[in-house]
């Protein structure tokens, strides 16, 4: 099975169900699968050959979804990419992945607009210099049926990391690796052909790609797309197309929780409300779900790199066990926490998660050092440190590479990040290490605020909530923490002392 031959099957199973949503667009599984055909023989006529890189520089748009099965359709490889990064990050990725096809939106044009390369690069809103019109290309493709015979171990798609400690890396998939998270977001998320899956969060990432969208078309449900992100946004289309699954970032719930439109909504077709990236702390879960009036709110923990998976958070442990990642892995994945050597550490002892499942990529492109040295006896290092409580729940107290070790002992930056930000007025918070000549490193708070901080209330308050080897010793207010295309915070220059207001 691949891709291709999953959405063919469904058009001819659901032929009138809505198969995507957006921007007023409407189209069935039957009237995509034959728009998939048509984008793919035009792909064909310009020359794009299987095991081709086709680079999607696409938001949340119908034109993705089309781009995206017609890619495999024909048997290349789709490179999805952020759309907030710059020229030059967009470029470097383009050369890297070795693409032969860039497909951008008017919507973000101006970033491709710069690419020279690669020679075919295809646009939608009509052709400009050196570029194809999207739908002059689909409206002259033929609507002959296309075979896809590409077999679940063959490559399908390139993913980027964030690149938050240097170049990114591609991330690359099988079939099968894709079709393994589908199938166990499908059956934890209890999808069906009736389901509505709300995809507001970047399909260039691999939770809103693999695990929602693909999981959708898993099961013959509806796709509804929206370009962007905004708490009204989020609202009216939860209401008006009658969402059952949403997945988002800890910031979208929290965001749209103080949106005055909330309390008068009607949320009632959500099932399952779902976040990941970041755990919620307990007063951040009450918060939400007290504003979203649900009980149904779910966190999935995983890894880029494991397609992702992990590890689930479920709706009934929250109230106890919030900014928790759960007991135990979701299905077709198994979750360990190991030491230096790969033995299961105790309760209560920090190791490293290691996952091991189909779902585990195939490795970085272009990169065999790298991708040799995330795998411990088939299992794939996470590097992220974690401990089990005394009821089996996993906690995660920060990265292993940022791990500061300071007079022989180590400190976890999640844990004092969490209390720092407890502290009224902060609004986010980095600690690092930084050098220091007689401990080898000292702990250093970064932070933003809707004021003046105090240090010294700072200090007082950390004194009562934490162990003092643990305690900043170097504090800096900042307007905002330096962030990447995708909003996580880039703790390299922080360390550096690179980082420019």
């Amino acid at each position: 099975m691949n891709s291709s031959k999953l959405l063919s099957r469904n058009a001819r199973k659901y032929p009138n169900t809505e198969a995507v949503v957006s921007m007023g667009k409407r189209m069935t599984y039957k009237e995509l699968d034959q728009q998939v055909n048509q984008f793919g023989h035009a792909l064909r006529n310009q020359g794009v050959k299987a095991g081709a890189k086709v680079a999607l520089f696409l938001p949340n748009v119908a034109e993705f979804v089309i781009a995206y099965f017609a890619a495999q359709r024909i048997g290349a490889i789709v490179v999805p990419i952020n759309v907030k990064l710059t020229a030059k990050e967009l470029e470097f990725i383009l050369e890297h992945a070795d693409a032969e096809v860039l497909i951008a939106h008017e919507l973000v044009f101006e970033a491709a607009s710069e690419m020279k390369a690669p020679s075919l690069r295809i646009k939608t809103g009509g052709a400009a210099d050196g570029w194809l019109d999207f739908h002059e290309l689909l409206e002259q493709g033929d609507q002959t049926a296309i075979e896809c015979e590409l077999k679940e171990d063959d490559e399908s798609t390139i993913l980027y990391t964030s690149g938050t400690t240097g170049s990114p890396k591609g991330v690359l998939f099988s079939y099968r690796n894709i079709l393994t998270v589908a199938s166990m977001i499908s059956v934890e998320m209890e999808m069906k052909p009736e389901s509505r899956i709300l995809l507001m969060m970047p399909l260039s990432h691999s939770a809103p790609l693999h695990l929602f969208m693909m999981a959708g078309v898993y099961m013959g449900a509806t796709l509804v797309l929206t370009p962007m992100f905004t708490p009204d946004l989020f609202i009216d289309t939860v209401e008006k197309e009658k969402t059952t699954h949403f997945f988002g970032a800890p910031v979208a719930y929290l965001l749209s929780a103080g949106n005055p439109k909330l309390q008068q909504a009607d949320l009632s077709s959500m099932k399952w409300w779902v976040y990941g990236g970041a755990p919620l702390s307990a007063e951040e879960v009450k918060k939400v779900k007290a504003a979203f009036r649900t009980d149904n709110l779910v966190c999935v923990y995983g890894l880029t790199e494991a397609g992702p998976s992990g590890s689930l958070l479920m709706a009934d442990e929250h109230d106890t066990k919030a900014g928790s990642i759960g007991r135990r892995a979701p299905l077709h994945t198994e979750l360990r926490i190991v030491d230096e050597n790969g033995s299961d550490v105790a309760a209560g002892e920090v190791g490293e998660i290691v996952l091991l499942g189909e779902g585990n990529m195939l490795g970085y492109y272009k990169n065999e050092e790298a991708t040799k040295n995330s795998y411990y006896d088939g299992w794939l290092r996470t590097g992220d440190m974690a401990m089990e409580d005394e009821d089996g729940f996993y906690w995660i107290v920060g990265r292993k590479k940022d791990v500061i070790l300071s007079g022989g002992v180590n400190i976890y930056p999640q844990e004092i990040e969490e209390t720092i930000v407890q502290f009224p007025g902060m609004t986010e918070v980095a600690v690092v290490g930084v050098p220091h000549a007689e401990w080898g490193e000292t702990v250093k708070a970064v932070y933003a605020a809707s004021g003046a901080i105090d240090v010294g209330d700072l200090q007082a308050y950390l004194k009562e909530n934490l162990a003092s080897f643990k305690i900043p010793r170097i504090y800096e207010q900042v307007e905002a923490l330096p962030r990447n295309a995708s909003g996580k915070i880039l703790k390299q220059p922080l360390r550096e002392g690179e980082f420019v207001q």
